[in-house]
């Protein structure tokens, strides 16, 4: 099933034309006046949803069929292809994850069985033991908990040690290595390894890319995509990975746990401000441990263990 972290406008009008419903008829569904779902469409991103409304709306994409689902996700990505996207014919298939909520943090994460996979450049066969993935990257709302409850540093990029209410759900940047290591301790996570994430992003038979081999730069956050900035962490549906997982492409950099020289770590994923084909999961970037820019973030794991924090 699809996911949606922050419902505005544009997700309320492909739901409401997936599920081919008048205006009148999904504003029944939802508890309101159709003059308020018309006030959301139009105001398409800028909306602002009540929590309730949202909760509503999460009830009503869980119940449409699987067709409907298909077509909430088609619309949105139709949305999201620019001038410049890189486009090539795929089999429009949607993956969709096994999701359960972290004890500790509360983030939903996607399961990712034990089994081999096709690792790196060459899809040697590697065998990784089961673990949960945080099925998006931490966001700037997840990260302002942690920072409350422990009175870690807030990102430099905050105004007055808040983060804006327009990036809540956008993945948390500006962060190093070593804050990426202590959100997951105080999570009861951990960061993952070059293994685990490239099988969450690639799944067992040695895709390409998450959704397949076709570089789709319309499916994720890269720069051919031309937005030029972080994005919701929920936005590209059509990207998810085997496991639906999101954003295992573009959006943001993410730091691993597997160190690659003394005082550096890996990172995958590529972000906004990368070309397509930096974002192949197979191929590692690395950086020093006290690195941080406005376009890497991260997000952690959890083994059986973990999950019973």
């Amino acid at each position: 099933m699809p996911l949606v972290t922050k419902w505005t406008g544009r997700e309320v009008k492909a739901l409401r034309e997936a599920v081919r419903m008048s205006l009148m008829e999904f504003a029944e569904k939802l508890g309101v006046s159709d003059r308020i779902v018309s006030r959301w469409e139009a105001d398409g991103e800028r909306a602002t949803l009540r929590m309730v409304n949202q909760a509503a709306l999460d009830t009503l994409l869980a119940k449409a069929d699987k067709d409907a689902q298909g077509r909430f996700v088609g619309i949105l990505s139709v949305d999201d292809v620019p001038a410049h996207a890189i486009i090539e014919p795929d089999t429009d298939h949607t993956s969709s994850g096994e999701y359960v909520k972290h004890p500790g943090d509360g983030k939903l994460m996607a399961y990712v069985p034990e089994g081999i996979f096709l690792s790196g450049e060459d899809d040697n066969p590697v065998w990784v033991d089961e673990f949960h993935i945080d099925t998006f990257p931490t966001t700037n709302a997840d990260y302002a908990r942690f920072c409350a409850a422990t009175r870690h540093p807030v990102p430099e990029h905050w105004e007055n040690g808040r983060c804006p209410r327009h990036l809540y759900d956008h993945p948390v940047v500006h962060v190093t290595w070593r804050d990426a290591q202590a959100y997951a301790t105080w999570a009861g996570k951990s960061l993952p390894t070059a293994e685990q994430w490239e099988k969450a992003a690639r799944g067992t038979s040695g895709r390409t890319f998450p959704w397949g081999d076709q570089k789709t730069a319309a499916k994720c956050n890269v720069r051919e995509t031309g937005v030029e900035h972080t994005t919701s962490v929920s936005r590209y549906h059509s990207g998810v990975s085997p496991y639906g997982v999101y954003d295992m492409v573009g959006n943001v950099w993410e730091w691993l746990a597997t160190p690659t020289t003394p005082g550096r770590y890996e990172l995958r994923g590529s972000a906004f401000t990368s070309p397509l084909f930096r974002g192949v999961p197979a191929v590692p970037n690395d950086a020093d441990d006290t690195m941080h820019d406005d376009d890497t973030g991260f997000r952690c794991v959890a083994t059986p263990e973990q999950m019973r924090f």
